[in-house]
């Protein structure tokens, strides 16, 4: 009995230094429990940082309000606005009558008048002819002085068209205009010549304008108001 008396303050110390290790060991287990800097945490903000910087990025979409700046220029083609009203114009001599685009400055040199708007032209020019022209008439004698006169010609299509007035024959090719009077600026035409006939008189109406421009419904207005007086 008194040998287990001795003993029992030994075991009380020893199981009290056990119990203390093993709190001390569930510590360096919590402690190993916590994300290291750099992991959780920090990969939340790197994140965020990177989606920030990619929408304010230069060269962005957003950054630059959708335009592309490496995108075509858009210039000016010349097209004759959709409201532009048309009056009627009658030449002294008399003989025929057309539709032209009102306010456009008038002209008139070697028999012919000739209406223009910034780069856009109508030309008429009246002459005697025996006989209806063809086709191969005005591919055979119109064209080849034109090519000659224009800078840059390039040929299109010769072909017969009806219009309000009766049949005239079509020539469509492109050229180079005169030199703008203020800028010196030389445009490349696209031009429409009609050629009407009756009894013995060839109207030529010439419609011309800067090559891609938007004017077919303006040269139908022209080509289909021209009437015989």
């Amino acid at each position: 009995m008194v040998d287990l008396m001795k003993r029992i303050p030994i075991l009380i110390a020893v199981t009290g230094l056990a119990l203390l290790a093993a709190c001390g060991g569930g510590g360096t287990s919590n402690g190993a429990a916590k994300p290291a800097p750099g992991a959780v945490g920090s990969s939340s903000s790197s994140s965020t940082a990177s989606s920030t910087s990619t929408a304010s990025s230069p060269g962005s979409t957003a950054a630059q309000g959708g335009v592309n700046p490496n995108g075509p220029e858009v210039n000016e083609a010349g097209d004759i606005p959709d409201n532009q009203v048309f009056v009627v114009y009658r030449p002294p001599s008399g003989g025929y009558s057309v539709k032209v685009p009102e306010g456009w400055a008038r002209s008139e040199a070697n028999g012919a008048v000739t209406f223009t708007d910034k780069l856009n032209g109508i030309r008429m020019e009246t002459v005697d002819a025996a006989t209806a022209p063809t086709v191969a008439s005005v591919t055979q004698n119109d064209i080849p002085p034109l090519k000659a006169a224009a800078k840059n010609f390039e040929a299109g299509t010769v072909k017969d068209v009806t219009r309000k007035a009766g049949t005239a024959v079509l020539a469509t090719y492109k050229a180079d205009s005169e030199p703008n009077a203020v800028t010196g600026k030389v445009v490349h035409d696209a031009v429409e010549r009609y050629t009407f006939w009756r009894a013995g008189k060839t109207v030529i109406l010439t419609l011309s304008g800067p090559q891609g421009a938007d004017n077919v419904d303006p040269w139908r207005i022209v080509t289909d108001s021209f009437t015989w007086l």
